[in-house]
């Protein structure tokens, strides 16, 4: 296979490497063991099959065939990465920018926009998706990634301002109504009116449970014998009912999956048979009841709970995969109902319900809008999965692997990519946007203390 211009291996061998790393969730060095242990394996059975395989010549390899370093292929990505956030993109009025704050140790922040546009989602589907994994959904645009020292609604504002040159006035901003971000988009609007800004469903609904819930006395005390019950269980045969962790922070965006775990664990507390009839002889009946029969106090909150996050779970998948559009209230309507059965519940639903009629609102007719910003929290997501400890040393140039993992990443988009985008651009990138890191610092600072001693 023939290799992009200036560069040695092969455009096979390079898009396997970004495909593992940004696809397959391989880390950096992971991913160029693979491709030695994969290279192995194929001249092993070459030279069996006394048969030739084109490939790279190098002094020491496996059978006269180089392998990629880790570095190597680290800069192939941020390569890959520069080119989509930096080629041009379509001017047009039907853009959706999905707009979020990321951050990592010390001060610095990175304001990160991705853009997807109206025309090409599905006439009745919302979805989106990474790269080209999922060739029927729209996919994204690496739009903006802005690494700053401090923010504002005033900088988030000239951010916007800026990221316009490339695309255009977008038509929505979706956000999670962070306080920065929602006062910058709110000077954008003003200035653009053209533009609508939505709150993603899945911060908006962990707001309403965080309303509901820290007013309850008893989930409160839920949750505190749920963390001592934990703490108690861990080291004993009854581990596997550990109930699960509780975040610090956003912690109302999952707390289904304690109320889950609370009334699948009280079925077990009720019906001591299904210990045999599941083969469960290692947690004695006796023992579930000393340290997990406190559940059967929180009997009838269970059953609300459960029907609090079911209201939950159905507004954020039907606004998630069909947006918003004319209709969108009346057709959530018809889903949740039959589901609030309590005084609190009929309320959450009534408080969400009139949430999708104010985002329908701002909807043109025949016009279907974005609602769920979770494709960027899955993308960042995943950008620190990628910088693993690096994310110690704050933000370095492995932030360009977020403009990686989204847009199409075919084989001519890297080999356009390699042959277009220096290393020099890369590195250049790099000292302009995001400055010295905080590992680079320490190392100055305990060095001078060093030489000082």
């Amino acid at each position: 296979m023939i290799a992009p211009y200036h560069h040695a291996f092969p455009l096979g061998c390079i898009e396997l490497y970004v495909s593992l790393v940004v696809s397959a969730a391989v880390s950096l060095r992971g991913a160029a063991q693979a491709i030695e242990i994969m290279m192995a394996q194929v001249v092993q059975l070459a030279q069996l099959e006394g048969s030739y395989i084109p490939g790279i010549p190098a002094e020491q390899g496996h059978g006269g065939y180089a392998c990629p370093a880790w570095t190597t292929g680290r800069m192939w990505l941020l390569r890959v990465g520069y080119y989509q956030l930096m080629r041009p993109k379509t001017q047009a009025d039907d853009w959706v920018w999905i707009v979020d704050h990321t951050v990592q140790i010390g001060q610095d922040k990175c304001l990160v926009i991705l853009g997807v546009r109206l025309s090409a989602l599905p006439h009745e589907e919302c979805s989106l998706s990474h790269a080209a994994m999922a060739p029927r959904r729209a996919t994204l645009e690496p739009l903006a990634l802005i690494p700053v020292r401090q923010s504002n609604g005033q900088i988030v504002c000239e951010q916007l301002e800026a990221t316009v040159q490339k695309t255009g006035v977008p038509r929505e901003i979706l956000s999670d109504h962070g306080t920065d971000l929602q006062a910058g988009i709110e000077r954008f609007c003003q200035r653009h009116p053209q533009t609508v800004s939505v709150y993603d469903i899945k911060h908006k609904t962990a707001a309403v449970l965080k309303h509901t819930l820290e007013r309850d006395q008893y989930w409160q005390v839920f949750t505190q014998r749920a963390n001592q019950a934990g703490r108690q269980m861990q080291q004993t045969p009854l581990a596997a009912l550990l109930p699960p962790g509780q975040k610090s922070k956003a912690r109302y965006l999952n707390v289904h999956e304690l109320v889950t775990w609370g009334r699948a664990v009280l079925t077990l507390v009720d019906q001591p048979a299904l210990h045999q009839e599941h083969g469960l002889d290692g947690l004695a009946p006796e023992q579930v009841q000393a340290k997990l029969g406190w559940l059967t106090e929180f009997r009838p909150h269970l059953e609300e709970w459960g029907d609090l996050f079911e209201i939950v779970s159905v507004t954020e998948s039907w606004i998630r995969h069909h947006g918003i559009h004319a209709g969108t209230q009346q057709e959530l309507m018809t889903h949740l109902r039959g589901l609030a059965q309590t005084p609190r519940t009929r309320q959450v639903r009534q408080e969400l319900l009139d949430f999708v009629a104010q985002e329908e609102a701002k909807v043109h007719p025949n016009e279907r809008l974005l609602g769920s910003s979770e494709i960027i929290e899955s993308v960042l997501g995943k950008q620190k999965r990628l910088e693993q400890y690096q994310s110690k040393s704050g933000f370095t140039g492995l932030i360009l692997g977020v403009c990686a993992m989204v847009a199409n990443m075919t084989r001519e988009v890297i080999r356009q990519a390699l042959e277009t985008v220096s290393t020099k651009q890369v590195l250049d990138w790099c000292r302009e946007m995001l400055g010295s890191s905080v590992q680079s610092q320490r190392r100055a600072v305990f060095s001078a203390l060093s030489e000082s001693e």
